[in-house]
């Protein structure tokens, strides 16, 4: 907000020219009047005179070659001092005029302060909302991980979808996104898959959404936070596969057709490493200390700095060792272009089960509290900033526990007494 013109409003006198008598005037400055590029001076004569002005010696006006002209005496409160009744009337109803006339210069500028935020505001809501949105991926999501910008790129495309690609700012209201989450809720999934977009991707999806629109009004484009009168879409619990040890030890004696990608899943599924970190890791992240490897890296998706030992067997899959800025697992590719290999080497191993690489990491979280590793300790190796992203795979566990309690059934019962 720009900073008010404060505009001043004074009373003068100007002597005239054959008598000597003082024409009182107002002057205010400065004013901005429309069409004028320069803050102007105005003068507003009152049609009163006085004639016994109390000037000050000691304070000049202005000195010509002729005479000197001093500034008149004033009291505390600014008002020109006079020797008769009369004239000292006469300044105070001036006074009061300016007092007057200095609450209209207040109100006006205030009033055209309201007026340009008011226009400010009205030029923003004409802006591009989806623009908008575009933009604050690069700001926002500068240095984050790639499945956090597809994230936001993919809300985009279904709200695009949904209204296309010049919305607004002010079209969006409470309406607007209730019916854009109901959208959500029934969109396609897109691309070459069929059925309708999972409850959980429209969750994340409209979350997105939400902290778009959360941003817009910090930076001024809303005069209301509509985000926090909107509720999210509740995500559901989603089935976490991963394999039994039995199963691991099959995958392991499976031949694949792409080494380093069954090297790479067995080192998820003892280390609970992300596809993305195990694709970015390098030699020299790669330390033993006292025998015991370790790993000492910086997550891809969370940017959190991990230091946390590997097993002898974790180790021997990373394979000989090379040059410390050579990757570990190198030549491993992106999701996408391992799916169809790895479901190969599973459906090889007689496993029935939907298995992508990030079940691996599923699998070494439970099989771990399987074992009975703490949760925290769990939640810390996989790298989670909060312990109860790892309570789902508690719940797994739990699962386990009511299946193993009907594990021992005695044929009958009926002859026992009761």
């Amino acid at each position: 907000m720009k900073e008010l013109l404060k505009t001043k409003v004074t009373v003068r006198l100007r002597k005239a020219e054959f008598r000597k008598e003082w024409y009182i005037y107002l002057e205010s400055y400065p004013v901005m009047i429309k069409g004028k590029k320069n803050p102007q001076r105005i003068r507003e004569y009152l049609n009163r005179s006085v004639t016994t002005v109390d000037f000050d010696k000691k304070r000049p006006a202005k000195t010509t070659q002729k005479s000197i002209s001093y500034k008149p005496k004033r009291d505390d409160n600014g008002i020109i001092i006079c020797k008769s009744e009369n004239d000292r009337e006469t300044m105070f109803y001036a006074d009061s005029v300016r007092k007057l006339r200095q609450r209209e210069y207040d109100n006006i500028e205030l009033y055209n302060e309201l007026d340009q935020i008011q226009a400010e505001q009205k030029e923003k809501s004409q802006e591009n909302f989806v623009k908008y949105f575009e933009a604050l991926i690069k700001i926002r999501h500068k240095n984050n991980s790639e499945s956090i910008k597809i994230n936001w790129e993919r809300a985009i495309d279904f709200l695009i979808s949904y209204e296309g690609s010049e919305i607004p700012f002010s079209k969006i209201d409470i309406k607007f996104c209730e019916n854009f989450k109901t959208f959500l809720l029934n969109a396609p999934r897109g691309g070459n898959k069929n059925g309708k977009l999972s409850q959980n991707s429209a969750s994340t999806y409209f979350s997105v959404f939400k902290a778009a629109l959360k941003q817009a009004f910090i930076d001024g484009y809303f005069t209301t936070d509509i985000a926090a009168k909107i509720k999210g879409i509740p995500s559901e619990e989603s089935r976490r596969e991963y394999l039994t040890i039995d199963e691991l030890n099959t995958l392991v004696v499976t031949p694949c057709e792409n080494d380093v990608l069954k090297r790479a899943a067995l080192f998820s599924a003892l280390t609970g490493l992300r596809h993305s970190d195990i694709q970015k890791l390098k030699w020299n992240e790669i330390s033993l200390d006292n025998n015991q490897p370790r790993i000492n890296f910086t997550q891809k998706k969370t940017k959190g700095v991990e230091y946390m030992p590997i097993s002898q067997q974790s180790l021997e899959l990373c394979g000989e060792p090379k040059s410390p800025n050579d990757l570990v697992f190198e030549n491993l590719t992106n999701p996408a272009w391992i799916n169809r290999p790895l479901k190969t080497w599973v459906a090889k191993a007689g496993i029935n089960k939907n298995i992508t690489f990030h079940c691996f990491r599923h699998t070494f979280a439970t099989l771990q509290l399987s074992s009975g590793t703490d949760i925290y300790t769990v939640s810390k190796m996989l790298g989670h900033t909060n312990v109860k992203t790892t309570q789902v795979y508690a719940k797994v566990i739990d699962e386990k526990k009511n299946k193993a309690a009907e594990a021992i059934q005695l044929n009958t019962l009926s002859k026992i007494k009761k």
